[in-house]
């Protein structure tokens, strides 16, 4: 009986594709750093690697859906939230270009993280496969 990828490699899996998510969201806020009226985004990582991993902070899952359905892990993947402005721009514009560089740059690092891990996984496992 052989072991799913999901267990294999643990939260990492679900975690690239939040890390990946979340990169998209803050360069889209980079990219629109001098667009007037434009509101930052972020991702609260936390809540939604809950719910794609199924711990839903003491809550019960949603059923996985059928064909046709609207995924629920997907839905709350999207849920984007508000940054709260540091200093607002006169032109209504909340982005933080020094904050948004460094958060990017600390994802980049979680994702590398996690992606360093499940290469480890790999090769443990070619090793153990080929001896």
């Amino acid at each position: 009986m052989s072991a799913p990828l999901d267990n294999l490699f643990g939260i990492h899996t679900q975690a690239l594709g939040l890390w990946q998510r979340r990169s998209e969201v803050l360069a889209s806020n980079l990219a629109n750093a001098d667009t007037p009226g434009y509101k930052a985004r972020d991702i609260d990582f936390r809540a939604a690697l809950e719910q794609a991993s199924g711990q839903s902070g003491g809550q019960l899952p949603l059923s996985t859906p059928s064909t046709g359905q609207i995924d629920p892990v997907a839905q709350q993947a999207d849920k984007l939230l508000w940054r709260n402005p540091t200093q607002p721009s006169m032109d209504g514009n909340t982005v933080d270009e020094q904050t948004e560089q460094a958060n990017f740059a600390a994802n980049g690092v979680h994702y590398q993280a996690s992606l360093a891990f499940i290469t480890a996984q790999i090769r443990m496992l070619r090793t153990a496969i080929t001896g």
